[in-house]
């Protein structure tokens, strides 16, 4: 069995806890999207966050770490590294549906470059969810051109939702403590590279529904997370989520 490094743990584990949460938070959308067709999709999507968050957590178990559901549900705030951006509550439509758009762009492009990773575990999963998040994104992108495109206060919502949104997106990038070992080992490219390409990305979109994009200089990221500090959002989420959990860990259901 390969021991990982503390590098390409905390890699996993970065990734693992925003796709959990993330997940949670979407899932409390269930029964209340604006229509039935909408309404099964956001959940289904955040079905598939807290699949992905349990498939890392199973690499790192298949590796020397601890049982995936323990360690999804038992840890302290502290110990959770997931980004500020996926610790909010869930707001408005507007602001969920910015959310969704502009961590699942950085998401899709993440697993893009890991689908070519050294580590074959990454590479694998890279390859078996790149598709569940080809229809993230689309999904993301038809829904943040119709809003913007619907009017006046359509566009002036989600214009609003996306400066709202967006320093806090940049926490997605805020660059690991032993990023450049990653790097220097094929792992992958480094937070810097991937929040290039995902600016890139965002730009036709963005100006296909009619909203500005702000320059990234103006804009203060949210970093944080990444070293286990976190808004006063996470804990309460935390101790929701592993209500049952907690109930008797030992159990076998």
């Amino acid at each position: 069995m390969q021991t990982l490094s503390p590098a390409l743990r905390q890699l996993i584990i970065a990734m693992g806890d925003d796709a959990l949460i993330l997940g949670h938070r979407n899932s409390e959308w269930t029964g209340l999207g604006p229509v039935m067709e909408e309404d099964i999709a956001f959940s289904s999507m955040a079905q598939d966050k807290i699949g992905h968050a349990w498939a890392l957590y199973r690499v790192l178990h298949e590796h020397g770490g601890p049982d995936p559901d323990a360690f999804a549900f038992l840890r302290l705030a502290e110990k959770y590294t997931c980004c500020h951006l996926v610790e909010q509550p869930i707001g408005e439509y507007d602001f969920s549906l910015m959310r969704h758009f502009l961590f699942d762009h950085a998401e899709a492009l993440r697993y893009e470059a890991l689908a070519d990773s050294s580590f074959v575990p990454l590479q694998q999963l890279a390859r078996k969810i790149k598709g569940e998040l080809k229809y993230h994104t689309l999904h993301a992108n038809a829904w943040i051109i119709q809003l913007a495109q619907a009017g006046e206060e359509g566009k002036a919502r989600m214009q609003a939702a996306l400066e709202e949104t967006l320093p806090l997106a940049l926490g997605i990038f805020e660059p690991l403590a032993q990023e450049a070992e990653l790097i220097a080992s094929g792992v992958y490219c480094g937070e810097a590279a991937l929040q290039q390409r995902w600016w890139e990305s965002l730009q036709p979109i963005l100006a296909k529904a009619g909203l500005a994009l702000p320059a990234t200089g103006d804009l203060e990221p949210a970093y944080g997370g990444r070293s286990g500090w976190h808004t006063q959002y996470l804990a309460p989420l935390l101790d929701e989520m592993g209500a049952v959990f907690r109930l008797d860990p030992e159990a076998t259901w």
